[in-house]
Order: C-alpha cells, then sequence, then structure tokens
C-alpha cells in the first residue's frame, strides 16, 4: 500500500507519521512544496519579535530525521502540479532542478494548506505574508532593515489572530504599529464588546488601531487607505486572512464546498474514494449546525491527518464537528473564543440568552489575582450553550477550555454550575468563574432573573424605563449610564417609594444588580437587571 501525500506541516506530516506507527509495511512519500517539513506555523511571528531566538528551533522535524525515525520518504522543494485519477498518480516538478516526474499512489491525501490573501492593490508586491519558513525569513530581514532606519513604522492590514501577534511583536523590535482593519471591530471571532477590550489595550501599548477601513495602495514607503489618509509604513503586511488551496483539487475534478473548500466525508475522504484531504483547505462541519465550515486551526488540522491515517490502515474512526476554539494573546492580555459570537447567532435567527461576568482568576483575598471578561452564549430554548469568548489575563484560557469541553460532551448552560473544577485560592475559586456562568444560566431559564444586554439599553430608556444604579454613591460619582438615579442596593428595601413600577437596574459587573432585582421583584416590582454591569457597558 503506497500512500503519497501533499504537505508536510500539520495535517499532512500529523497523517504520515500515525500512518508509518499503524503500518510498519506501509510506503510513505510526503512531497512539500516549500523547503522545510513539519515546522511550528504558530511560533513564526514570536521568532520574527525575538521572543524565539533560535530559528532551527522552529524545524520539529527534516526530511532526514523523519526518515531515520519513520523511514518516511520526505521531498522538500517538491510541487505537485497535477493529479491523473485515472492513472492514479500525480506530476511532481522539482523546484530545485525544474525536473517533471510521475509519482503513482495507492491512496492520496491532499493537505496544500491555506494561503495568506494579498488584495489586488497597486504596489501590494510590497506586502509580506507569514505563511512558512521562506516567508520568516524574508519578514525577519525586513523587519532589522526597518528596525534600523529613519522612521521605523509598520502597517498592519487585517486584525485577526495573526495581524494582533505581529502588532506586538513589531513594536518589540521597535517599529510603530498601525493595525488597519475593514471591519468595524478587531478579531472577529470576538463579539464588539470583548473586542474593545483587547483593542484598548493594543492602543495603551502604542498601537493604533484603524477600524473601518482598508488600504488602497502600497507605495515605496507610505500606504494610503480608503479614507483617502496616507500612513507612513517602512514594512507592510498582509495578514487580511487565508483562502484554501484547492487549485490541485478542483483541476481534478475534486467536488468543492460552497464556501470553496475541499468536501470530504467523515473519514475525510473527498469525492474520489482514493484522495483524502485533511487541513485548512479541507471544508469541515460545524459544531453547532453541523452546517460547511471552514476552521483555518492547527488542532482540527491534526487531528484529521491522525484520523485519515487511522481510515487508511482500515480503522473504524470519523471525525467529529469543530467549535473553532482559538486564542491569541498581546502584551500580557488574552483573548479566547469557543463557538459562536452573538451576532453570529443572532444573524443565523437564533433566540439567544447572554451572561457578561467580570471575575477574578482566582480567589480575590490570593495575591496576584487578575480581572477577566467573559461571555456566554445561550440558545433560549434549549439551554444550549452556543459560544463563549474571554479577555484578560491569567486563567482566560483554563475556563475557555472548560467551556469548550462542556460543548463537546453536550452539556447545556446551566450545568455548568454542576461541574467540580479544582480549586485553591491560587488557582480558582470555590465558585469558579465558569460555575458562575452555570448560576446565571440557571437563573434565567428558571425565570428568576430578567437581564438586558448593553446594546439593549437605550431601547429600553427610549421607553421610559426607570433606571437605578445600586452602586455606592462613591461610585456613582464617578460615572454611571445617563439618567440613572443612585439608590444603593443596601438602601432599596428603606426607599420603595421611589421605585418605579418598571425599572432597569445597574451596578459595576452585574452582581449586586441581580440581588436588588431579586429584591425588588418581590416587592411587586418588574425589575430587570443590566447583564454584564455598568463595566460591559462603559468599554464598548
Amino acid at each position: 500500500m503506497k500512500t503519497v501525500i501533499i504537505g508536510g506541516v500539520a495535517g499532512g506530516m500529523s497523517a504520515a507519521t500515525r500512518l508509518r506507527r499503524l503500518d510498519e509495511s506501509a510506503e510513505i512519500v510526503v512531497l512539500e512544496r516549500s523547503g522545510h517539513v513539519s515546522f511550528a506555523n504558530c511560533g513564526l511571528p514570536y521568532y520574527i519579535g525575538d521572543v524565539i531566538t533560535d530559528r532551527n528551533a522552529l524545524l520539529l522535524q527534516t526530511p532526514s530525521s523523519l526518515k531515520a525515525r519513520f523511514g518516511i520518504d520526505v521531498r522538500v522543494d517538491s510541487e505537485v502540479i497535477s493529479i491523473d485519477r485515472a492513472a492514479k498518480s500525480v506530476t511532481v516538478r522539482s523546484l530545485a532542478t525544474g525536473e517533471q516526474y510521475f509519482e503513482d499512489y495507492d491512496a492520496l491525501v491532499l493537505a496544500p494548506g491555506a494561503a495568506p490573501f494579498v488584495p489586488p492593490i497597486p504596489g501590494a508586491s510590497r506586502a509580506l505574508t507569514l505563511r512558512n519558513i521562506g516567508d520568516t525569513d524574508k519578514m525577519a530581514a525586513a523587519v532589522d532593515a526597518a528596525a534600523s532606519g529613519p522612521e521605523p513604522t509598520a502597517v498592519i492590514m487585517g486584525g485577526g489572530f495573526i495581524g494582533v501577534e505581529l502588532a506586538e511583536n513589531l513594536t518589540e523590535r521597535g517599529l510603530k504599529v498601525t493595525i488597519v482593519e475593514l471591519a468595524d471591530q478587531l478579531l472577529a471571532p470576538l463579539d464588539v464588546e470583548l473586542a474593545a477590550l483587547v483593542e484598548k489595550h493594543l492602543a495603551r501599548h502604542g498601537v493604533r488601531v484603524l477600524t473601518g477601513a482598508s488600504v488602497t495602495e502600497v507605495g515605496a514607503d507610505s500606504v494610503v487607505l480608503s479614507t483617502g489618509d496616507t500612513l507612513p509604513a517602512s514594512l507592510v503586511v498582509a495578514a487580511i486572512g487565508v483562502r484554501p488551496e484547492t487549485g490541485l483539487a478542483e483541476a481534478a475534478g475534486l467536488e468543492l464546498g460552497a464556501r470553496g473548500g475541499i468536501l470530504v466525508d467523515e473519514h475525510q475522504r473527498t469525492s474520489d474514494p482514493s484522495i483524502f484531504a485533511v487541513g485548512d483547505a479541507v471544508v469541515k462541519r460545524d459544531a453547532v449546525t453541523g452546517n460547511e465550515a471552514l476552521v483555518p486551526l492547527a488542532g482540527p488540522a491534526n487531528r484529521h491527518g491522525r484520523l485519515v491515517a487511522d481510515v487508511i490502515a482500515g480503522r473504524s474512526v470519523a471525525s467529529r464537528p469543530v467549535l473553532g476554539t482559538a486564542i491569541v494573546g498581546a502584551f500580557g492580555i488574552v483573548a479566547a473564543a469557543t463557538g459562536w459570537t452573538e451576532k453570529r447567532a443572532v444573524a443565523a435567527g437564533r433566540s439567544v440568552r447572554v451572561i457578561h461576568t467580570h471575575p477574578a482568576n482566582h480567589a480575590g483575598y490570593y495575591p496576584g489575582a487578575e480581572g477577566m471578561s467573559l461571555k456566554l452564549v445561550v440558545d433560549a430554548a434549549t439551554d444550549a450553550i452556543l459560544g463563549a469568548q474571554g479577555v484578560g489575563g491569567a486563567g482566560v484560557d483554563k475556563r475557555i477550555d472548560v467551556i469548550a469541553t462542556a460543548m463537546r460532551g453536550g452539556l447545556t448552560a446551566s450545568d455548568l454550575a454542576d461541574l467540580e473544577l479544582s480549586y485553591a485560592p491560587q488557582f480558582g475559586s470555590a465558585k469558579d468563574p465558569v460555575n458562575m456562568l452555570g448560576f446565571i444560566a440557571e437563573n434565567l431559564r428558571d425565570g428568576l432573573t430578567e437581564t438586558v444586554q448593553w446594546h439593549e439599553l437605550d431601547a429600553e430608556l427610549a421607553k421610559g424605563v426607570q433606571l437605578i444604579d445600586v452602586r455606592t454613591p462613591g461610585e456613582y460619582a464617578r460615572g454611571t449610564v445617563d439618567g440613572a438615579i443612585n439608590i444603593p442596593v443596601d438602601e432599596l428595601r428603606a426607599r420603595l417609594d421611589e421605585v418605579g413600577a418598571d425599572v432597569l437596574v445597574h451596578c459595576q459587573v452585574g452582581l449586586r444588580g441581580y440581588l436588588a432585582a431579586r429584591t425588588l421583584a418581590q416587592h411587586g416590582r418588574r425589575a430587570r437587571n443590566l447583564d454584564g454591569g455598568y463595566r460591559t457597558w462603559a468599554r464598548v
């Protein structure tokens, strides 16, 4: 049995090494267009920023090491230019010599990945991308040149994960960085109120963020924006996003999905039973709906590479839908997400409950506690968890990973209340932030409280609903929502004659507002709490 794998990073190399572990007799050939295999894509921005100083640390394996340990025939600088499905062979061109030859296969695995998108604008050839080791070497040299120049400036086109990571690393190298993002926020996997926290944090560290704009022209040392403004740019980076590399598959007549990726079944098999596909070029199934999704992340790529090797070896396995769990960090702030955002759920017509909290990562009385902001998106009809987001410092990754695991296990939002999570003061709280999300979800499910979202507040106030700030007078004096009157929660029972029949209450983060709403509800008022409190409302 001879398996040929096109692409030697992530999914491709996971398939190759897993297949060898399963079948010592298999003939395995890996064809990689670039000059390196099995390198650490996700570490590339940190080599640019001198966080990772040893370039060789990015090279996890080499063709010789893979040959020695796994007996795999790995050929770099080898570009597959066509697939002959009838003959079950591929045409390979050596980029070193220009020679072309045929390689036959019994099973073919496509793992070409996705290519950075560079917009078709004047001067776009000067824009750098970051996909492989060759790109990294080119960018590292350009950063060295820019950093030593008279005006070390950089413009990053795109405010996604790579754009944010590069903004940090280029700033650390001494460049003055501007991110230009066409959407109205950074980081599409977050909702706007969470993304705003990241944007403000970047600004505090000297990164300028321009949303609602795009680069329309790249000059020799500047860029022109869609707003008409010109920005100095000794370095320009295209980090707008990626597109699946499907040219080979399309030319071979393999079926593609509506969004352009290669269609595969639950065994990663394409429309040709002898050809499989994994990684960023492949259509995946969304965990919420089961619909087509493009999720260019390392976790699913590696998992599906392993899975396809099992299928080729005759094992009974099937891929699972993906949540799209992802994380990014910059200047000490962490942003993570899993599943759907509120805006995506609303756009899909789902009725949702949304929960914002602002807990500490561990017990507040133990030194070193850091705050975070969490958001849970819940299906109002079923209590199913649709997604979650977190922004803050230490502990954000843990909470989002716990919720992602709960989603994979089919737990509801209210079930989070009953998770038994490890606790000691330096690691968490007796009521972990994830448990607290479950408590709130349970209260909303059972009708014990009603909440209003930050973006719904103006419409409610326009109806003449009374707004009460239940914080202390000192907090109220430092800033409140326009039109709010101050009745501290501890004084509510004594001042009920000042409270109308239909009221909205708010505190700093939502807890005192909940207590106030419960008190007022039991005194005959309709009382709704501003979800996430003043902190969520004020940070947008």
